[in-house]
């Protein structure tokens, strides 16, 4: 049998049968015995401890306790690579290391780093990795954790200049923007500057050459894309290039960070989240490589991007301004929001929200029926995508919802509904259905559970008493 990535995550929607909506479940302890365990860091097991007595709600601080460390009791791979530390940072249960997911996987983590020698080095070794993926491939979205091994197993036959260690190749704007924004988390949080040695250094150049490329000022570029597929979201237009743009300044991305392929190129939130992460990798440029000319064209390509995004990446409703999600520059604009990171309500929990007005606008649009991807029923209410499909809700999307609100009820929903999605497992999901958390996809997918983990961690510290009880 042919197996696609959907296959796989579809393996893990098997109803739980039995259990009726209204019963409300024990959550137990599902974490893997400590010999099991990938990984364990002093620091992060006291920050656990110390949050969980935040947390009055048992069911909710069970859920934490399960997922916070998800990523490191069950995902990483931790060695080393010509004498210095190299980890993988595989996404679940596909064996691969996406570029994005292993860099939200392991975001939580960083404030604890300079508490935790060991984990410091853990990290350092996600970024080596991922320095040396980008130089392998600026294009390629997911690589094998064994950098020898061929392509996951769907991606072996895709029409696109495969190179060994790539796990599958869909150019992603956001997969050169994270990468950043770990490099740059980590140095603020550590002060440590190992990472950044010349490869560091290499592919962060190669990242800011491959985004001008993408500009498309002189015509489609290197890049190409096919997959025979009965699904249009697996496979590019105009023979793998993607749908035509007009340069106004704008990159261009083949896929969105759920892996479906754009409509319209210029996917606004990932042109926002570059502006951030350009002027981060700036920053470093600077302070740490003394790149003085890679650092101002970085600093330029983000002004650049930012004047664009005014001009094109803006659309007028009657009831205001917000930003669309896909434009092409000739004036063709696409309304909605995936849940996906980075999402349009996801802009202010990446540092990429520059106009708060702006963004209340778009969150209250993205947050309702008038996207075509919120979903609404019995069992919750949030904003799914294509990947899926109808009627399916993201957890990462109300987990980000909590994220980026300062209201308590909005809040509260969201840990309800989050609670709900997963009663059955005890841990959250890629997707359920809005009317039964029992059907979903995906038991292991370490991102959601990470970034749950998070979100109540920001809580039961910022906002202590709205997990009090």
């Amino acid at each position: 049998m042919n197996w696609t990535r959907r296959d796989v995550v579809k393996l893990g929607a098997l109803a739980v049968a039995g259990r009726s909506m209204g019963l409300q479940a024990e959550v137990m302890d599902r974490r893997p015995a400590v010999g099991d365990r990938k990984f364990t860091s002093e620091a992060v097991e006291r920050s656990m401890a110390e949050t969980a007595k935040r947390i009055g709600d048992p069911e909710l601080r069970q859920l934490f306790l399960n997922c916070f460390p998800n990523t490191l009791d069950t995902t990483v791979q931790h060695g080393s690579f010509e004498g210095k530390p190299d980890t993988v940072v595989l996404t679940g249960d596909i064996p691969a290391m996406w570029l994005r997911d292993s860099s939200a996987q392991v975001w939580p983590y960083l404030p604890l780093a300079r508490q935790d020698e060991k984990l410091r080095a853990l990290l350092e070794g996600v970024i080596r990795r991922q320095a040396r993926c980008l130089l392998i491939d600026p294009y390629a979205n997911a690589f094998m954790a064994n950098l020898d091994d061929p392509a996951l197993e769907w991606g072996r036959t895709d029409e696109t200049e495969m190179k060994r260690g790539v796990g599958e190749r869909k150019y992603e704007l956001d997969s050169l923007c994270y990468p950043i924004r770990l490099s740059h988390g980590y140095w603020k949080a550590t002060g440590d500057t190992k990472p950044f040695d010349t490869t560091w250094a290499e592919a962060m150049r190669t990242v800011v050459r491959t985004m001008r490329v993408q500009q498309r000022k002189q015509g489609d570029g290197p890049y190409l894309f096919q997959r025979s597929s009965p699904r249009p979201t697996e496979t590019l237009a105009r023979k793998g290039a993607g749908n035509p743009v007009k340069p106004v300044g704008l990159i261009a991305s083949g896929f969105r960070p759920s892996d479906d392929a754009c409509i319209f190129p210029f996917f606004i939130p990932a042109n926002l989240f570059a502006v951030a992460s350009l002027r981060q990798l700036a920053e470093m440029l600077n302070a740490i490589v003394h790149d003085s000319a890679t650092a101002q064209e970085a600093q330029s390509l983000a002004t650049e991007v930012e004047q664009a995004l005014r001009q094109h990446g803006i659309a007028k409703l009657e009831t205001g301004t917000i930003w669309a999600y896909e434009v092409d520059g000739f004036g063709s604009q696409l309304l909605m929001d995936d849940a996906n990171v980075p999402s349009l309500l996801a802009l202010p929990y990446l540092n990429a929200s520059p106009d708060a007005a702006l963004y209340a606008r778009t969150r209250a649009f993205v947050w309702s029926e008038r996207n075509p991807w919120f979903f609404r029923g019995t069992a919750g209410e949030g904003i799914g995508g294509p990947h899926i499909g109808d009627g399916m809700i993201w957890p990462m999307s109300q987990t980000i919802y909590a994220l980026t609100s300062t209201k308590r009820e909005e809040v509260m929903q969201a840990l309800k509904m989050l609670k709900t999605s997963a009663r059955e497992t005890g841990f959250m999901h890629e997707s359920y259905f809005k009317d039964d958390p029992a059907k979903f996809t995906r038991a292991w997918f370490a991102w959601a559970n990470t970034l749950f983990g998070e979100m109540v961690a920001h809580v039961a510290h910022n906002h202590p008493d709205w997990v009090r009880s």
